[in-house]
């Protein structure tokens, strides 16, 4: 790999664990030196390597350097002197330093105890994200705004408030204790379902931040199965629905990069092997007694990995979505649920029930009473693909909509 191609890659993979590392050992107070003494070893190698060439062992060269400019920091900085030297009683000389420990254990328990930190209660699912974004996977501001649909200046703002509420709550980087470590890991799966969601269900068209997102949910989830503290059914059910919606992933975007919806995909596409982890991940999380909502929505995401039209298949997801809805209720679900009725049951009972939804400021609920009166009532299904295009935000969905009021009014001549 070029020097190009490698000081991205390995600022995506280790500018993460340095900083969590850092960060660790400053404490969220000097949060901002951690994420600077990481972006400064990467100034340096891409410098470096640019003159010199690529060491033997580029990740082992980014540790030394991330240990020396931190060290430098903690011996010459004065906030070190007042505050941190005191709290850590570490003298300030060239022998008696805190250990910069950047081995894989360290680093594996500094994310997971930086995760649980991000996820406090006290700090808001939208702050929680952007800070796992930015703190655990080394996303930047502009990639950070461009998953949300923002722009670079809400973002820093967002970020901003979140670290001083870390530090106004004096939120430590460590394993809560039982119980609290039960009731944070609700709100870190809950974080890590909605990171990947941001990939998955995102109307950006930039397809390679979209994995990316995917696969840093997929890799901090992983970090918790790795735990025996935190190997949780719920976790391993988390990593099976993460797995069988990111094996359509192919199958969802065409060529020009627009948006393909379930039925029309093509599924030579979807992969298999990810289909087979996932049926994995589902049988481990399936061996205790709980029944998670990630229990629910990884079943709902495995039969349609059937290829199959079979009632069947349709039945078993209805049945799915009627425990999920009932077990916690969501907007959403109640949608989609109402497509599995009438590819269950058939348009008539469903459009029943979809008149009862009280959705009608989402576009996506027009949407999908177009498609149920298109063949029955086609002026009505014009009527309503009309609606949810004026309620669209993104060009992507104004595209489909599109698509679908062209197919109607084909079949109306």
């Amino acid at each position: 790999m070029e020097k190009n191609e490698l000081i991205p890659h390995l600022f995506r993979t280790e500018y993460s664990k340095i900083t969590a590392v850092l960060c660790k050992l400053f404490g969220f107070e000097h949060i901002e030196i951690a994420e600077d003494i990481a972006s400064d070893t990467f100034l340096s190698a891409s410098e470096a390597w640019g003159l010199k060439g690529l060491p033997e062992n580029p990740v082992a060269w980014l540790y030394t350097v991330a240990k020396n400019k931190a060290k430098n920091y903690l011996k010459h900085e004065a906030v070190f002197q007042q505050k941190i030297a005191a709290q850590l009683k570490y003298a300030v000389t060239e022998t008696d330093l805190p250990e910069i420990d950047l081995s894989a254990q360290n680093i594996h328990d500094s994310q997971l105890q930086m995760m649980f930190a991000i996820c406090h209660p006290s700090i808001a699912a939208e702050a929680q994200i952007g800070l796992a974004l930015r703190i655990l996977c080394g996303f930047g501001i502009e990639e950070i705004a461009a998953a949300f649909l923002s722009n670079k200046e809400t973002i820093a703002k967002r970020l901003q408030r979140a670290k001083d509420k870390l530090r106004a709550e004096q939120i430590k980087i460590e394993f809560p204790g039982e119980p609290e470590i039960n009731k944070r890991l609700d709100t870190v799966l809950r974080t890590l379902y909605l990171l990947f969601n941001e990939g998955y269900s995102s109307s950006s068209h930039n397809s390679s931040l979209r994995r990316d997102l995917c696969l840093e949910a997929f890799r901090l989830t992983s970090l918790l199965v790795a735990n025996d503290t935190t190997n949780k059914p719920s976790v391993y059910a988390l990593l099976s629905l993460m797995s069988f919606q990111s094996s359509r992933f192919d199958a969802r975007i065409d060529a020009a990069g627009d948006m393909v919806l379930y039925d029309d995909q093509d599924t030579n596409l979807w992969n298999q092997e990810l289909i087979a982890q996932g049926e994995t991940f589902l049988n481990t999380a399936s061996q205790g007694r709980e029944i998670s909502t990630y229990h629910l929505e990884a079943g709902i995401a495995y039969w349609h990995t059937m290829k199959a039209d079979t009632p069947e298949k349709w039945n078993n997801i209805l049945q799915l979505y009627n425990h999920l809805l009932q077990l916690e209720y969501s907007p959403m679900a109640a949608l989609n649920r109402t497509y599995a009725l009438s590819k269950a049951k058939g348009k008539q009972v469903a459009i029943i029930e979809a008149l009862k939804l009280n959705l009608a400021a989402h576009h996506l609920y027009h949407v999908l009473l177009g498609e149920l009166f298109t063949g029955i009532d086609n002026t009505r299904a014009l009527s309503c693909f009309e609606t949810a295009l004026g309620l669209a935000q993104s060009s992507a969905d104004k595209k489909i909509i599109l698509q679908k009021m062209q197919l109607v009014q084909q079949e109306r001549h």
